[in-house]
């Protein structure tokens, strides 16, 4: 009766743990399946990225990788997304959103969050590029971080590791430097950038859920 016992609570137990995980993943939403690149588009160097072992792997010329699939239509306004991510040493990366498939060239729509750890590159990982950035290196390369951004209205908030490192308004009639006029809060898709030749960086359970 004890063994009985024991198995019916461990079976229980297993099942509430399996229930919890499920409301914490609710409304969540991925958009990189871990096996090909079904529902992502890239125009020039489209080498740069692969798939390895489940992974994102991004490596090479630069491009970009824009996300076209089902989800949201490929059309995000309030989001909350988050991507676990790892760099290797003097890596420089990159997450656009609000911004739409460009065939060639750094996207001149939406904002880029960065992801640099160590590259020469001053403006560190969670820096809302060139608009509000961060000097702090918050993670380690060759060590697997959450990257999370949550835009809802004009509000861009940026967490690495659940710790905030970006929490911005964006203003009536924001200021921008030439070449930066398009980096506003619209709508728009997600994209991973490629920077350069000697940065690797990898990509797994990237995943969105909308908000109203």
């Amino acid at each position: 009766m004890k063994i009985k016992y024991a198995i019916v609570l461990m079976l229980s137990l297993g099942f509430m743990t399996s229930t919890i995980g499920q409301k914490k993943q609710k409304g969540w939403v991925p958009l990189f399946n871990g096996k090909n690149l079904d529902g992502w588009q890239v125009g020039e160097n489209a080498a740069s990225f692969s798939v390895e072992n489940g992974t994102l792997k991004v490596a090479g010329l630069k491009a970009h990788l824009f996300y076209t699939g089902d989800a949201g239509n490929h059309e995000f306004k309030n989001f909350e997304f988050k991507a676990t991510v790892m760099t290797k040493p003097s890596a420089n990366s990159g997450i656009y959103f609000h911004t739409k498939y460009q065939e060639t060239g750094w996207p001149s729509i939406g904002y880029e969050v960065q992801v640099n750890n160590s590259q020469s590159d001053w403006k560190r990982t969670g820096s809302l590029y060139n608009i509000l950035n961060v000097q702090e290196t918050y993670v380690t390369d060759n060590v697997w971080y959450t990257e999370y951004i949550k835009v809802e209205g004009k509000r861009v908030i940026v967490k690495i590791n659940d710790i905030v490192v970006v929490d911005y308004t964006e203003p009536e009639n924001p200021k921008r430097s030439e070449g930066e006029v398009n980096r506003l809060i619209s709508k728009g898709t997600f994209a991973i950038q490629a920077h350069d030749p000697g940065s690797v960086v990898f990509y797994k359970d990237i995943m969105v859920k909308q908000l109203k």
